[in-house]
Order: structure tokens, then sequence, then C-alpha cells
């Protein structure tokens, strides 16, 4: 007797699926982008600012794999994405962290385009699920914000570069305060 393999009901469309693997490819990017930047502080001896860029690839992670197992328990398939491009050396510690906020920009503008076909669309389980993700991208934004800030702040001569690498480690604090 042949097993008949029964296809789960989907409350997913196939393009809110679509939007939402894409996303996930853009987490997972976040996340292998992160790691290269804490990898290049770390070896150019910015040890605070690699720690919050490794703890940042970690949280990016979870963000990809929160997206994956709700489109998956939703009734789609979400897909591995594959992660490619991923730059590995900066000019400075400054390129870094205006390079992490134009990303975070980036991701905040395609939340809020998945978040806007969700309510066209009348998929209020995944617009409410998703709010979860605006509320986290203006904390990030706020975060990168403030990290560049600090080099026209600070000022990255003399001790400049030591002081803004010591605050980046602050920045997790004075997100919290100000959102």
């Amino acid at each position: 007797m042949k097993q008949q393999i029964v296809t789960p009901a989907r409350s997913l469309s196939k393009e809110t699926e679509e939007l939402l693997n894409k996303q996930i490819v853009m987490e997972g990017k976040s996340s292998a982008a992160y790691l290269s930047m804490a990898s290049w502080c770390e070896t150019k001896g910015y040890e605070t600012s690699a720690q919050f860029l490794y703890k940042h690839s970690e949280e990016e992670r979870m963000h990809m794999l929160k997206l994956i197992h709700y489109v998956n328990t939703a009734g789609g398939h979400a897909l591995q994405p594959e992660i490619t491009g991923i730059k590995h050396t900066f000019k400075s510690l400054r390129e870094v962290f205006e390079t992490v906020l134009h990303h975070e920009l980036d991701v905040t503008r395609s939340i809020n385009s998945i978040v806007d076909h969700c309510f066209q669309s009348k998929d209020f389980a995944t617009f409410n699920f998703l709010q979860w993700y605006v509320m986290e991208q203006r904390e990030e934004e706020t975060i990168a914000r403030r990290a560049v800030e600090l080099f026209d702040l600070i000022g990255e001569e003399g001790v400049g570069l030591w002081m803004i690498d010591q605050e980046i480690g602050k920045l997790e604090a004075f997100a919290t305060k100000v959102g």
C-alpha cells in the first residue's frame, strides 16, 4: 500500500511566503556581514566593537530563525539563504559603522514593505507577527545612528578611536534608555 503524502493547509499566501523568504536572506546576510565586520574589528584591535558586532551577528541569525519558523508553521517553506558577496575589509572603524547604519535602514525599508503588503492583503496574523520586527528595527537604527554620531562627537584623532570603541559597548543601554 502506497502512503499518501498530505500537504498541510496554508495560511500564508505564496506572495507573502516569497517576501518573507527574501527577508530571511536579508537577515542571513546581516548576520554574515556583522560577523565579518566583527572579525575585521578584532584584527584591528577594536575589541569592544568586535564584541558588539559578534553579538549583533548572533541577533541577526536569531531574527532569521524566527522568520524561518514562522513561514514553516504557517504552511509555507522557508529556504536557507545562500550567503555571498560579504565584504571582509574596511578602510576604517567609521566605515564599519556607516555600513551598519545604511544596512539597518535598508532592513527597515524591507520590513515596512512586507508589513504594508500584509496589511493590504489582510494577512493580519503575519502583520501582527512582523510588529516585533518593526520595533526591533527602530532600536537597531537608533543604535547604528548613535554609533556614527560618536565619530563626530569624539573625533578620531589621538585617543579618539579608542574612546569610540569603548563607547560602542554602551550603545545597548543607550537604545534601551531612549527607546
